[in-house]
């Protein structure tokens, strides 16, 4: 099917002509079939770069052509940054793009002004909650990676929000996209869809596994590959590259993946052209100039100058960026990464290794094979369209397996179906909260007759969902977040905020109860942090390592005036529960105290994106926590919150938190103001520009920027 038989505007069809764009791919062609261009709600389950992105914006112009919205959910900032910037660029017909991934207390309201809004699933359910007046206006909703409806964290709060869409009666259009679903059928009953189901790939892909120097294909052919001393994973990545492709390592942890990319920059260099040796030189200088410098920065830029490179979470955001741009742009050849990586941003490579076939698995205490669902993800990455003719995926077999068994599994089995997570405890509770929080009044019928209507009910009956939903009204009405009137349930003030603040009402008990304690003129800074630190909106925690319970001990003796929670010694299971979060608090302190990355990776083991992530989860957390504190007027607790909140967010000492509400003055440059005696903002308002230009790290473009800012003050 070719782009100019679609019935599309004439300026639609000459975008994607300029873009190279002639014909559809079978995919896409199917779902015009289906109806995706008439407004018919679809379930797209097909591979990895098989254009489901390009169906999404074909439906979006349709859409906002006829003067409706359209909400894009995606499953992570990462790959809302990417799709936001995609939709952008329909910008040039009048439409316009927002995006929105944080920030839960505001209702997002001035975000429908926009044509396309683009959200994280946690956002548009806090939008939801809220009650924003443009999502009637709403006549698209387009749902990424739906398969992460199984997902334990992230799954509840996409099966509700897709459920609640449907419940309200919206005349809207709803596009599900996965690459893997196995029960494409089921996920259609529930959204009430039909579902586009095409095994097609632009790039075909072989599959093949590891047998001590052989690359045994799924089809029977065999390759040898050169071995060295470097193990199989290294030796199945470099033979790739013999033949001008890059590869993509998937391994089970951070350290296994920092372990593989440093292994691969021994062999990277001699595959690097001038040029390309140039660009990953320029990759090297731009990590160690961009954010703090850390040993584990200065060990990827060691590594990214040779051609290779690692990627997890615990990296700062803007070096992942780098290990990206310079993927994309080939001066990286290998990439090792943990999974996460699999259902992130686009990165495509000729060949996918996966190093480790098996993940510690919570549930059994033990280690145990990754699911097929998650290979897939994994495999999907293997094939770079316009670059390679087929893409390639090597299994490494662990050694208990043998090598012709694990290919017949991962190659020809079927994903796990998609399976709902909604029975979860805390998620069942935190959605009954806001189900009744948005009404005004409801009945245990009402409750039914949504959640009725969940992927949970389809797959356990409406009896079994009855029952949990009642399980977490029982608990919401003990702890008065709920009340009751007759027949229906009302949500109480305190319910009302906790649902609107997007906490867990576990959190919102958690911080009431333990405030009360609270008593004017004391200092509760370290027992503030340790609150936010339990509860169970916080992350990443970080856990007790053995050699840490000295440490930990000693801080929290220093600091026991401090505590909001009671701590008992004589109990050692209770005292161990309330250590167990002590690292998180001696990092989050660290912050605070103005302890540089590094010292917070060699001293605790902090890595600075998980601090990151810290700092922003604390941001959010200390809010929530001020604002119940006004709630149940607790006016120490808020002063003392917001003030560390400032503290946080800048990861200062108190003495600089004005300095740094100055914009371009951060932790680092408001120190260096702070020491040269410049401490105050009216400190800065008599000083000359030239004189604080002086300061280090300051300089005359920043000094005149700070003398602006402070004039208007």
């Amino acid at each position: 099917m070719r782009i100019d038989e679609l019935e599309i505007p004439a300026e639609l069809a000459s975008y994607f002509a300029r873009k190279g764009i002639a014909e559809l791919y079978p995919p896409q062609a199917e779902a015009v079939r289906a109806g995706l261009l008439e407004g018919k709600s679809l379930v797209i389950s097909s591979p990895t770069a098989s254009g489901k992105t390009l169906t999404a914006v074909l439906a979006a112009f349709v859409t906002a052509r006829k003067g409706r919205k359209v909400v894009y959910l995606a499953p992570l900032r990462a790959l809302a940054s990417e799709k936001y910037q995609e939709f952008s660029e329909l910008s040039e017909f009048g439409i316009r793009t927002v995006i929105s991934t944080g920030d839960y207390d505001s209702s997002g309201e001035s975000l429908g002004r926009a044509d396309i809004v683009v959200l994280t699933n946690e956002r548009f359910d806090s939008i939801m909650r809220q009650r924003a007046s443009w999502i009637r206006s709403v006549g698209l909703f387009i749902a990424d990676e739906v398969h992460l409806a199984g997902n334990d964290s992230r799954g509840p709060t996409l099966e509700m929000i897709l459920t609640k869409i449907r419940h309200l009666g919206l005349d809207v259009q709803l596009l599900a996209l996965s690459a893997t679903i196995s029960n494409a059928g089921t996920v259609s009953e529930w959204l009430g869809a039909s579902s586009v189901e095409l095994d097609w790939r632009p790039v075909p892909l072989r599959q093949s596994v590891y047998d001590y120097g052989r690359i045994i294909f799924a089809d029977g052919q065999e390759k040898q590959v050169v071995r060295s001393s470097y193990g199989p994973p290294i030796d199945a990545a470099i033979d790739t590259l013999r033949d001008g492709g890059q590869a993509l390592v998937f391994a089970g942890t951070r350290r296994r993946a920092v372990s593989l990319g440093t292994k691969a920059a021994e062999l990277t260099q001699r595959f690097l052209s001038e040029a390309e040796k140039r660009a990953a030189s320029e990759a090297s200088r731009r990590i160690l100039t961009s954010g703090e410098e850390t040993s584990l920065s200065r060990l990827l830029a060691e590594v990214v100058a040779k051609g290779s490179a690692f990627h997890h979470a615990g990296l700062d955001t803007e070096h992942r960026r780098i290990v990206e741009e310079y993927y994309r742009a080939r001066a990286i050849k290998v990439l090792a990464a943990t999974p996460t990586l699999s259902s992130g941003v686009n990165l495509p490579a000729r060949r996918v290794v996966i190093a480790d076939m098996m993940r510690y698995d919570a549930s059994s205490g033990g280690n145990a094979e990754i699911p097929i669902l998650e290979y897939r993800q994994m495999a999907g990455r293997a094939g770079r369209p316009q670059y390679d003719e087929f893409g390639e995926t090597v299994i490494i077999p662990p050694p208990s397996q043998q090598p012709a068994d694990i290919l017949e599994y991962y190659a020809n089995q079927p994903p796990e179906p998609i399976q709902s997570r909604l029975s979860d405890e805390a998620s069942m509770r935190m959605h009954v909260l806001a189900a009744i929080a948005t009404g005004t009044g409801t009945s245990k019928e009402d409750l039914d007759a949504l959640f009725g209507k969940t992927l949970f009910a389809i797959q356990a009956g409406p009896e079994k969902v009855a029952k949990h939903t009642e399980k977490g009204l029982g608990y919401l009405l003990g702890e008065r977040l709920v009340e009751s009137s007759g027949s229906l349930f009302y949500a109480t003030e305190f319910g009302k905020r906790v649902s609107v603040l997007y906490i867990d009402p576990v959190t919102g008990v958690l911080f009431r109860d333990s405030t009360r304690r609270a008593e004017p003129g004391r200092n509760y800074t370290a027992g503030i942090l340790h609150l936010i630190s339990r509860s169970p909106d916080f992350e990443p925690k970080f856990p007790l390592r053995s050699k840490d319970y000295d440490q930990a001990m000693a801080f929290m003796e220093e600091h026991s005036d401090e505590l909001l929670a009671k701590v008992s010694k004589s109990s050692f299971a209770e005292y161990d529960d309330v250590l167990q979060e002590t690292r998180t608090v001696m990092a989050l302190s660290g912050w605070i105290d103005e302890w540089r990355e590094e010292q917070l990776l060699t001293r605790l083991g902090v890595e600075p994106g998980d601090m990151h992530r810290a700092v922003d989860n604390a941001d959010w957390l200390l809010h929530s926590l001020s604002e119940l504190a006004k709630l149940f007027r607790r006016p120490e607790i808020v002063r003392q919150a917001e003030l560390l909140r400032r503290r946080v967010e800048a990861g200062v000492s108190e003495e600089l938190v004005e300095l740094t509400g100055l914009q371009g003055v951060g932790r680092v440059r408001a120190r260096a103001l702070y020491t040269a005696g410049f401490r105050t903002i009216e400190d800065i308002k008599e000083a000359p520009a030239d004189k604080i230009a002086l300061v280090e790290k300051v300089g005359n473009v920043v000094a005149r920027k700070i003398k602006e800012q402070v004039a208007k003050l």
